[in-house]
Parts: C-alpha cells; sequence; structure tokens
C-alpha cells in the first residue's frame, strides 16, 4: 500500500499529498483535504453529487462495506479508473476531480466526549 501512496505522491507533485491510518486502509490529503482513500489496494477517490454522472459515466463502482450483521454501507469514493494506475495524467484528471468534491464537502465536527465517570 505505502507503494501506492508514493505513486500517488509523486504524480500529484507539487500539492503536498499526506496519509493517514485508517481501519485497514489510509486516508489520503492533497494539501490537508481529503480526496481518496486506500482499501482492499485499490484507490477510491471522493465524490459527490455534483461528480457522480463523470464517475458513473467512466463505471466506476460506489465504495462499499459490509456491518458485522450482513447489512451493508457505502461512502462517497469511487473506484478509480484503471488507468490512473499507470497514466499519471489519468491519475491526475482524476484527483482533481475528487480534490473538488473534497473542497466541497462540508467540515466535520468534532465528536463530543463522553463525560468521564
Amino acid at each position: 500500500m505505502e507503494g501506492l501512496v508514493d505513486w500517488v505522491a509523486e504524480a500529484l507533485a507539487p500539492m503536498a499529498v499526506t496519509s493517514r491510518a485508517m481501519m485497514g486502509g489510509r486516508t489520503l490529503y492533497a494539501d490537508g483535504v481529503v480526496f481518496a482513500i486506500l482499501a482492499d489496494d485499490q484507490l477510491w477517490l471522493k465524490a459527490d453529487t455534483m461528480s457522480d454522472g463523470a464517475w458513473d459515466a467512466a463505471g466506476c463502482a460506489r465504495f462499499t462495506y459490509s456491518f458485522g450483521d450482513g447489512k451493508t454501507g457505502s461512502m462517497n469514493y469511487r473506484r478509480a479508473p484503471e488507468d490512473c494506475y499507470d497514466d499519471v495524467d489519468e491519475l491526475r484528471r482524476w484527483a482533481v476531480l475528487a480534490l473538488e468534491a473534497g473542497r466541497r464537502a462540508p467540515a466535520k465536527r468534532p465528536r463530543a466526549r463522553k463525560p468521564k465517570t
């Protein structure tokens, strides 16, 4: 997975790409904005209602996961097109779309801490 992080960081220079561990994967940031996740050895790029049409047209599946009770959830990330893994220009094109979605996303509120008992 680190090789994929390095590839993305190199391809998107001069943007500062950083990553942080997340539930068995990694969250990727470009200039401090979340734009992608790595899960199951695949790159998933941020999407939203404004960019869904482009992702749908490219046939990029939505990120889904399973809960312990058998239910399925999804997040606003789309599987990167296969060309992104060996074509820097394609990776940049899709990453910019994902970064724009990340910038449009509402800011996360800090989680309320449970009072100490």
